[in-house]
């Protein structure tokens, strides 16, 4: 449930057809500011936080995805070598390092210029491709962080699909 009460003009600030979106799939989310919801999604390894940044001054709906992954400073190099190779399979979005708290996050923007609106079909787009994509290369940077491999090695094992259940 939203921490702010009113209602927000969709046709100047998108964050209101996110905050709709989040209501209509019982989402744990928040209202941060005027500018700014996120959103708790769970996911099969780990949960997500989903911060939703309405940038006026560049007409952009921001979207970044955190979970919880910190680097020690002794694998960031390799993480980053891994970074560069997953970015490189990405159509939409991108992975990268928040330097100030060492945490791995997807992020992607939605331009909006000129007063355009953001559909409720875009907003679910952006949210659902960053959950995909941090749920595909989860265990890459697991492998990278905790059991010492390679980036080359991670990206050998995330890039292995399965099929059926065991």
């Amino acid at each position: 449930m939203s921490l702010l009460e009113g209602n927000i003009d969709s046709r100047n600030n998108p964050l209101a057809v996110v905050e709709d979106i989040a209501a209509d799939n019982n989402w744990a989310f928040e209202r941060s500011g005027e500018d700014e919801v996120t959103i708790i999604s769970r996911g099969d390894w780990t949960d997500y936080q989903l911060s939703y940044t309405w940038m006026a001054e560049i007409e952009a709906l921001h979207l970044a995805c955190a979970f919880d992954m910190k680097i020690p400073a002794g694998r960031r190099a390799e993480v980053q070598r891994l970074i560069a190779a997953i970015n490189e399979q990405l159509w939409i979005g991108h992975f990268d390092i928040w330097t100030h708290t060492g945490m791995v996050m997807y992020r992607q923007a939605l331009v909006l210029p000129g007063g355009l609106v953001a559909s409720a079909a875009q907003c679910e787009a952006m949210l659902v491709g960053a959950i995909q994509a941090c749920e595909r290369y989860y265990p890459a940077f697991q492998f990278v962080v905790w059991a010492g491999k390679t980036a080359a090695e991670a990206m050998s094992a995330a890039m292995f699909d399965t099929e059926g259940e065991a």
